[in-house]
């Protein structure tokens, strides 16, 4: 069916057509919304609240490890396995800031699937939840994984209760089974030991340049990587904001920036 047949039967305030090309890419949307909106609130998860000034610069200090203490160079692949979590968007923002391409590995992955996913895509990079170390450490001899790191659960959530709830998850509720991976490095210690002032901006690529290699779900066959390009995103992110912008009877907007709250119950890793 052709895009126009669509025209007028869109919701009020909602445009006919966005214009990808406004931007120059992926990275300089989310950019310029992190400068925008500092001070309004960005994710929310087991009960504490980061802002896009949080989300700023810790996606900064990650870039600025990358940068600093690994050989990873612009291009290369760099997974993350985790569900909804904080650390999802920090991680996905720095690893853009140091050019890497994401690859969205699903947490109920089998080992067998991981493994698939790893060498397909050739990830030098991943980035896990502890509950899944064991199977990670069961495949990531087999693939060109070179540079791991792990997070836990709350590891976004201040202390004292960031230590309680990674404590009950892995020795009460028993739900991270034992692996050893010692050249992983914990997440938190990428923050601790990186400055946001240490990231240098790496140049910016092509709309065409892959940003995302995102794996179908295999129903047809093994996973394959979809290619996302900068301007695949930013299309995307754009039609996003275009359907947010319906307004009322009154011709007033349904939702204020700075003061929408959406809640996000399908994984982030997949949409």
């Amino acid at each position: 069916m052709d895009a126009p047949f669509w025209n007028g039967k869109r919701p009020a305030g909602v445009a006919n057509a966005v214009n990808p090309d406004e931007y120059s890419s992926a990275l300089s949307v989310i950019n310029a919304f992190l400068n925008e909106n500092s001070s309004c609130a960005a994710f929310t998860g087991i009960g504490h609240t980061l802002t896009y000034a949080d989300i700023d610069l810790y996606s900064q200090q990650f870039a600025a490890y990358i940068q600093r203490d690994t050989d990873l160079k612009p291009g290369d692949r760099i997974a993350i396995q985790m569900p909804n979590l904080l650390q999802y968007p920090i991680v996905v923002y720095g690893a853009l800031r140091a050019g890497l391409v994401i690859v969205n590995t699903n947490p109920l992955y089998t080992a067998r699937e991981m493994l698939h996913q790893f060498k397909d895509s050739g990830a030098k990079a991943l980035v896990f939840l502890e509950n899944f170390g064991h199977l990670v450490e069961e495949v990531v001899g087999e693939t060109d994984i070179k540079h791991l790191f792990v997070t836990q659960l709350a590891d976004m959530v201040p202390a004292p209760k960031r230590q309680v709830v990674n404590f009950l998850v892995k020795y009460v509720k028993k739900m991270v089974p034992r692996y050893s991976l010692p050249r992983a490095v914990p997440l938190l210690d990428t923050f601790r030991t990186a400055k946001a002032s240490d990231y240098q901006p790496v140049p910016e690529g092509k709309l065409s340049d892959p940003v995302v290699l995102q794996y179908t779900g295999g129903t047809t066959g093994v996973a394959k990587g979809a290619i996302l390009t900068n301007r695949n995103l930013i299309a995307n992110m754009l039609q996003s904001k275009e359907m947010l912008s319906q307004v009322n009877e009154m011709g007033q907007k349904i939702l204020k920036t700075g003061q929408e709250i959406l809640i996000a119950p399908l994984p982030l890793y997949h949409i």
